[in-house]
């Protein structure tokens, strides 16, 4: 669901409005509202969060969150998966993970549900890249595909009919090796 205003809403006045379920992204003015995550959605999102934690976390490289609200500029979004940099985390005064993200995250991924179009998707990835977010994956189901996005580059398309293929990684994730059919054999019971 989109919602326009008469006049342009602010972030502040954004962020002022009671949370909704699925969550909504505010994007250049514009309340984008989150799809329903679905079966495969859950499972990718959950697991492969796991296996990010698994390997940035012990390392004190970074540290994977699903479903965070980030600021990055004058927009907000909730990415499926963002992933932050031990050095960017938040941390509040009682040097805890703090409660507002107020930057972009390092590499955030997002995963199509059934019914969920490309568009947003991709304008909420953009949207994060033009914000310091270093790469973001588009990650589809439904296709087996992974869309990677980098600043000032062009998109990078790996399909599972290539299961062997490593997928591309942030550089502060380069002690991940993981194929396209590693992340979707996630999907197998």
């Amino acid at each position: 669901m989109v919602q326009t205003q008469s006049r342009p809403m602010t972030l502040e006045s954004f962020l002022a409005l009671p949370e909704t379920k699925p969550a909504s992204d505010f994007i250049d003015g514009q309340i984008i509202q989150k799809s329903m995550p679905q079966g495969k959605h859950s499972i990718i999102q959950l697991d492969f969060s796991k296996v990010i934690d698994a390997t940035a976390r012990a390392n004190k490289l970074a540290r994977a969150f699903t479903e965070l609200r980030c600021i990055c500029g004058i927009n907000t979004v909730v990415p499926d998966i963002s992933v932050f940099t031990w050095e960017h985390l938040p941390i509040d005064d009682n040097g805890e993970i703090a409660n507002v993200f107020s930057i972009a995250p390092d590499w955030m991924i997002e995963i199509l549900s059934p019914g969920q179009r490309y568009p947003k998707a991709i304008r909420k990835i953009q949207c994060c890249l033009q914000n310091g977010t270093g790469m973001g994956w588009l990650i589809d189901p439904n296709d087996r595909a992974v869309l990677v996005h980098r600043p000032k580059k062009e998109v990078e398309v790996i399909l599972l009919e290539e299961p062997d293929t490593i997928l591309p990684m942030p550089d502060f994730m380069s002690e991940l090796s993981y194929t396209i059919a590693d992340l979707f054999n996630l999907l197998k019971a």
